[in-house]
């Protein structure tokens, strides 16, 4: 498997392709991190608002950390029903809490515990974390490092970040168990969002190179039926994220286009099952054949392509942080967006009509 992702890598740099890593390599006692895939092309009426309020999630104020650990039924109590539950890939359940505008959390529930939270939205008030707040504000909070070691039972652990880990996604632990994953905004030079995780979570997903002595533990392996119940909630988590970064930047809010997710799978699945990265098929349609050929008309259109992230949240700051992705992310002639994702391919397809 390692020696195919080497061959992979080689073929993008030939291929002059950007990319950016965080795939794992495995090998004795160490999981190097490789940078995630993603690539954006474009081609060349006011959109539907999505609903004013869904559920209001400001009343998550001050030290959101503070609810790992914290069972199920606390949660319900203070928010009440979730949007959506979505099946995540690593043993828990994300329950979804959303405006759809700007504000936005998740919070995965494993054994009726929350065990990790992702939140962002320019509506949030998370002390002392703020979203927008500078880099340098947070680093004096919180002391960000390249290396961050602990131990679990018996088993010690040190995480290991890049230089692009350490500008765009650093990681600070604030207590034995709990981390945060800060998610910056490059260009603009800002938090965008958050992710709180225990240890078991952060050390399943392994987002950075790390070196340890004993076990690490596993996502459980899924069905084909689990793959598209995740993959469906992955789909609709980058799609209200996106429109969130869309408010936070003053662009018109996306609708929900049903075949264009339809083509957006298709080639994420293309992409996984024939073991290539591009936006043009073995065959060598792009996406106007994939549009033309299941009779989608637009004024324009654009497509985002992402693989190996640990998930749709992940997936979409990657886009922001990438010049050609965030373009096509920030677009505000596009009316209308379908999202496909497949494993841990994701596609973007982008319409203005």
């Amino acid at each position: 498997m390692r020696g195919f992702k080497n061959v992979i890598l080689l073929l993008l740099l030939v291929a002059g392709i950007f990319y950016v890593f965080q795939d794992r390599l495995i090998t004795e006692n160490t999981v190097t991190s490789l940078d995630l895939l993603s690539k954006s092309t474009q081609t060349t009426m006011e959109p539907k608002t999505s609903p004013a309020s869904i559920t209001s999630v400001s009343r998550i104020e001050g030290d959101l950390y503070k609810w790992i650990g914290k069972q199920q039924s606390e949660l319900e109590s203070s928010l009440g029903e979730p949007l959506r539950r979505n099946l995540s890939s690593y043993g828990y359940v994300w329950w979804v809490y959303t405006n759809r505008i700007d504000q936005y959390i998740q919070f995965g529930i494993k054994d009726n515990q929350i065990v990790t939270i992702f939140a962002t939205g320019d509506g949030l008030s998370i002390d002392p974390i703020s979203i927008g707040q500078s880099y340098d504000e947070n680093d004096k909070n919180f002391e960000f490092d390249n290396e961050v070691s602990f131990s679990r039972a018996s088993t010690s652990y040190r995480f290991k970040l890049t230089t692009n880990d350490m500008e765009t996604r650093p990681l600070a632990q604030i207590d034995t168990d709990t981390f945060i994953q800060f998610y910056f905004d490059s260009f603009a030079q800002s938090l965008s969002s958050i992710r709180i995780v225990n240890s078991e979570v952060l050390l399943t997903q392994r987002p950075y190179e790390i070196f340890y002595r004993g076990e690490l533990p596993e996502a459980p392996l899924l069905t084909s039926v689990q793959w598209r119940e995740v993959e469906t909630g992955m789909e609709q988590q980058i799609f209200d994220i996106t429109n969130i970064f869309r408010t936070r930047f003053n662009r018109t809010l996306l609708e929900w286009d049903d075949s264009a997710a339809g083509v957006a799978l298709g080639h994420s699945k293309d992409m996984a099952e024939n073991n290539y990265f591009s936006h043009y098929t073995q065959t060598g349609d792009g996406l106007k054949e994939r549009l033309s050929a299941n009779e989608i008309y637009y004024l324009s259109a654009g497509e985002n392509i992402a693989a190996q992230y640990t998930d749709g949240p992940s997936a979409v700051e990657g886009w922001l942080n990438s010049e050609g992705h965030r373009d096509a992310l920030l677009k505000n002639d596009y009316t209308h967006l379908g999202v496909g994702v497949y494993k841990y391919y994701y596609t973007q397809n982008f319409l203005q009509k």
